[in-house]
């Protein structure tokens, strides 16, 4: 999964649309949130109504879309035939600050999670004209400037591919970066489509005792050392945390790490959730236990033939100080709608895990 960065829910090369409501902040908590959630059945069923607004520092919708050159809605290939045109880029850009003025958000984060280009020139080229647009939109405005943020992946070779890093993070002719901050999707290292089929951590912080060639680079700490290595400012950097794991049908006796995993179809996930339904994943309160809520041991759980690898309140308060020590600029959540956002289905307080993020972030 860190060499594939593959996920069950739509493509994640899009646009997203931001909202800032905490400015001034010292350490971000950038929270996603997503537009098929809203079609989950109850308790899972997640809508504006549930955002708490004093939450987040920065609160970002998956995903608007293209059409036609224009953003209206979602569709990863008419949006690289987009970055790959230098003539489509000038109406694409017009239409972006137009949609993003009009409905009063505060700026833009395009998801860049794409294995298979390998010319980043054009991306490179986008981000900067649309830097520029925004300052020049600020200049002539009387609202504050439009915030550009990305999407980027975790995966060594991702990055190679898809990304020109010293030239996103370079400051330009004017007092601002081409990039206000990245969000790194520091997850989906391990998971169902791996081959041979073991069970593995969704987003370990670290190397295991098992990860040996490619698969040593499967980890958070791997992924922000070698974005900073190539040139991307800490405090530039939001490290991303899941509010969900992935799963295995567990193909022996044998429960440990790197268990071998068996299942139905090819891939062999684990069985899908009652909420999310999808076959290898599970929110954070759909994880086996009592009331559908995390009751097994932390960062993995066992249940009947069910192995899950996913982040609980002690992991992700782990995260927090790793980040924190290395002076990042602060944590993305993918994503709130699968946090216990209610608080009914954990006894543990609305938004569980966010909570715990933002009391170990400190001040907003």
């Amino acid at each position: 999964f860190g060499s594939t960065d593959v996920s069950p829910y739509p493509s994640l090369t899009g646009l997203v649309v931001l909202l800032l409501l905490q400015g001034g902040s010292t350490c971000k908590l950038v929270c996603y949130f997503t537009n098929w959630s809203q079609d989950w059945q109850e308790p899972g069923k997640f809508t504006p109504e549930n955002i708490d607004p004093f939450l987040c520092s920065h609160l970002i919708y998956a995903f608007a879309s293209i059409s036609k050159n224009k953003t209206i809605n979602s569709l990863k290939t008419k949006f690289h035939a987009m970055v790959d045109s230098s003539t489509s880029h000038l109406g694409f850009i017009k239409s972006v600050i137009l949609f993003l003025r009009n409905r009063n958000f505060d700026g833009l984060d395009i998801s860049w999670i794409y294995p298979d280009v390998k010319d980043n020139t054009d991306f490179t080229v986008l981000i900067h004209e649309l830097a520029e647009a925004f300052q020049k939109d600020f200049v002539k405005s009387t609202r504050e400037r439009l915030l550009l943020t990305a999407g980027v992946s975790s995966g060594r070779q991702m990055i190679d591919n898809s990304y020109q890093i010293k030239k996103l993070a370079k400051i330009s002719s004017f007092a601002f970066g081409t990039l206000d901050f990245i969000n790194l999707l520091s997850f989906d290292f391990h998971g169902s489509l791996e081959k041979p089929l073991i069970t593995g951590h969704n987003s370990p912080l670290r190397k295991g005792q098992l990860d040996r060639g490619m698969s040593s680079h499967y980890n958070v700490e791997y992924a922000v050392g070698y974005w900073l290595n190539k040139g991307m400012p800490a405090e530039k950097m939001v490290m991303g945390i899941p509010m969900y794991g992935w799963s295995f049908t567990l193909a022996s006796a044998e429960t440990a790490l790197g268990a071998p995993a068996t299942g139905p179809g090819a891939a062999g996930p684990g069985a899908a959730g009652p909420i999310t339904k999808s076959s290898g994943f599970l929110a954070y309160y759909e994880v086996p236990g009592t009331s559908l809520c995390p009751q097994l041991p932390p960062v993995s759980g066992l249940k009947g033939n069910q192995w899950v690898g996913y982040d609980d309140m002690k992991s992700v308060e782990t995260k927090v100080q790793f980040l924190k020590n290395l002076n990042l600029g602060g944590a993305m959540i993918w994503s709130i709608d699968m946090d216990d956002f209610t608080g009914k289905s954990c006894s543990q307080g609305p938004y569980p895990l966010v909570q715990a993020v933002k009391r170990n972030l400190g001040s907003l």
